[in-house]
């Protein structure tokens, strides 16, 4: 074996040679081979193998030898660091490496790309939107471009033949017609894609109604807290009030005080009952709290939109109103209850307990309740001095948890349990009346009633007395004869000479504000009254029928009849502003700002939109063949900010938007 040189030019020799080993680390052959060996024997030797010679420590002592070289150690530890995407760089071009960073995309916009199942390119698109008017004038201006060429050239070339003509007619028509298929499709896309638009936003839209729903029920939570506290606070001040008039100190009433008070009563006009002298009702009637926050999640429904539907009464409803939207409705029926419902819930709170038959008529205002009976008897009602909602509660989920069943069944009317509270609503009774009472309207501390014994009656509601009694026949008469006398021409005030209809209420209707009084009654005549002078002002004629309903406002008066009419009445003028009819006689009406509802013997209500003009119909009885129901009647109807409640024949109560 020849000796091996290790001279300075030999040894850098074989570095040189050593550098341009493999993978550029300047590891050659022998080298990979010996330390291979070496690795051999180190792990022969940990493993016990009885046939190695070689000593571990000498093992390790070469294997560090080969490490120090500066060379190799800083080429292993290079390689070592460099990553996967380093090492495939190094393989890949420097053009393909700019072509793949340009077109690199993210996962994460990838993930966002909707699926195209577009059978056109973005070019054939693009083409399609151009107008075809101006390609073919393009082509036109082109081919006068090429024969002009063509004739400074001076070419002779034959014309076009018939046959090439046609191809080319042809293929023009081919690609309008891909061209009007490409736009097709983009049309149809787009609309896909409104449609997908639409759709999350009706879902945003419903999320947000959702919401404004849950605020509007707190509002109502934290308006009910406020009441509380306001009945703790008027609570205290009585109290101190009477530990005040306990006080020996407090100065009695002088004798000329008392002359006076004797005086103004005997001079009013017929301040006492001419029946009966009435028991003194409860010296304080509680001033009603009016609602500070105001519903408007009906707004954002569709007109004709169904709110709510329940099973109200086991009998017809006749009468039913309710303060604001989604707040407190008190319903009356012919099986002789009275009830009170939390719209917002759509639950029963609590009855009214106290009329010997059944309620023909009431009003609902904020916490007041006024109802009037067929037992000739009107009775006042205080809603917020009775705790329905947590006794009715507790005790409708001991019912569920003894019996099994929920008593919120919509086939039948909701069994109502007996509370003491209810009870602790009622103020106080009216009773003057001889027969039943079919109309009542009140507006602050007054009240008037009319009854089948053709009598109106104002009364006080804070004394709860009657301060005045109208025969209305008697007061009419003298109207009459004093208005034929002066007015002989005049055939606006002239009476109509028909007997009133026997089998209509004699007093269907009235309102009153301050000392102005609207009374419609069976002989067709709507009268209007002045409760200072106890007379009639003024008689509007035009129904051939009883009058049923009426309301009035700053500038009309609308007034519905059993001739099957409602006619909106000029108060400034006494003559007909506009009037329209129906199939069926007009049972109730009612208008807001803006729309006229009235019940007119059909499963649906009539709604007149005094804005545009239109009637149309709102109810159960809209679809009710393609569902096939056979919705009730609707007998009696109330809107206010186009919420509508309407009650039926069979006891339903329905909720809608309008």
């Amino acid at each position: 074996m020849a000796n091996r040189d290790d001279s300075p030019a030999s040894r850098h020799q074989r570095t040189a040679s050593e550098d341009s080993g493999i993978l550029g680390t300047a590891l050659t052959t022998r080298h990979i081979e010996a330390f291979g060996r070496k690795v051999t024997t180190t792990a022969s030797h940990l493993v016990g193998d009885p046939s190695s010679n070689v000593h571990y420590q000498h093992a390790m002592s070469e294997l560090q030898k080969e490490l120090r070289r500066p060379g190799i150690q800083q080429r292993v530890f290079s390689y070592a660091k460099a990553s996967p995407t380093e090492l495939v760089r190094s393989k890949l071009s420097t053009s393909e490496i700019q072509h793949r960073a340009l077109t690199y995309l993210p996962d994460e916009i990838l993930t966002d790309i909707p699926e195209d199942d577009n059978a056109y390119s973005l070019f054939q698109g693009f083409k399609a939107t151009l107008p075809e008017e101006e390609s073919e004038h393009r082509k036109r201006q082109r081919r006068r471009n090429l024969k002009g060429q063509k004739l400074l050239e001076g070419g002779d070339e034959e014309a076009t033949t018939p046959l090439e003509k046609l191809k080319k007619e042809r293929e023009k028509l081919n690609h309008k017609l891909e061209m009007m298929g490409i736009r097709k499709h983009m049309c149809s896309s787009e609309i896909r894609e409104i449609d997908n638009k639409i759709a999350n936003l009706n879902t945003m839209r419903k999320i947000v109604l959702d919401r404004l729903g849950d605020l509007e029920q707190d509002e109502v939570q934290l308006e009910q807290d406020l009441l509380e506290a306001d009945t703790k606070l008027e609570e205290m001040l009585e109290e101190l009030d009477e530990a005040a008039t306990l006080n020996p100190t407090a100065t009695p009433p002088t004798e000329f005080d008392l002359e006076t008070e004797e005086t103004t009563q005997e001079t009013s006009f017929m301040s006492a009952s001419i029946y009966e002298k009435l028991p003194s009702p409860k010296s304080k009637r509680p001033k009603p709290s009016r609602r500070k926050s105001v519903p408007i999640r009906h707004e954002h429904f569709e007109p004709g939109s169904s709110i709510k539907e329940f099973q109200a009464h086991n009998d017809m409803i006749t009468a039913l109103d309710f303060d604001a939207p989604f707040g407190t409705m008190v319903t009356s029926a012919l099986d002789d209850t009275v009830r009170v419902w939390d719209l917002n819930l759509g639950h029963c709170i609590g009855l009214l307990e106290g009329h010997q038959a059944s309620v023909r008529c009431l009003q609902v205002e904020d916490n007041i309740v006024a109802t009037g009976s067929m037992d000739a008897s009107i009775r006042l009602w205080d809603l917020s001095q009775a705790e329905y909602s947590t006794r009715l509660e507790s005790t409708r989920e001991e019912n569920e948890d003894e019996d099994g069943v929920n008593v919120e069944d919509p086939n039948e009317a909701a069994p109502i349990p007996h509370s003491p509270s209810t009870q602790a609503c009622a103020l106080f009774s009216l009773e003057a009346h001889v027969a039943e009472v079919t109309a009542l309207h009140f507006r602050g501390d007054t009240l008037v009633s009319g009854s089948a014994d053709k009598t109106l009656r104002q009364w006080d509601l804070v004394k709860g007395r009657c301060v005045q009694t109208l025969d209305v026949l008697w007061a009419a008469a003298q109207a009459s004869a004093t208005i034929n006398t002066t007015n002989n021409n005049d055939g606006q005030w002239r009476t109509t000479g028909r007997l009133p209809d026997a089998s209509a209420d004699f007093v269907g209707a009235l309102q009153c504000f301050d000392a102005a009084l609207a009374c419609g009654t069976a002989d067709g005549m709507v009268r209007l009254w002045d409760l200072r002078s106890g007379q009639v002002h003024r008689s509007l004629v035009g129904h051939t029928g009883p009058v049923t309903c009426l309301q009035f406002d700053d500038v009309h008066l609308v007034t519905g009849s059993l001739d099957r009419s409602i006619r909106i009445w000029d108060l400034r003028t006494g003559s007909i502003h506009d009037a329209y009819a129906y199939d069926n006689p007009i049972t109730s009406m009612m208008f807001d700002s803006r729309r006229i509802v009235a019940a007119a013997g059909e499963p649906v209500v009539k709604v007149y939109d005094k804005t545009d003009g239109r009637h149309w119909d709102c109810g159960a009885g809209v679809n009710a063949e393609e569902e096939g129901r056979n919705p009730a009647t609707v007998e009696t109807v109330r809107v206010k900010d186009g919420y509508l409640t309407e009650g039926r024949k069979d006891g339903v109560v329905g909720i809608w938007t309008c």
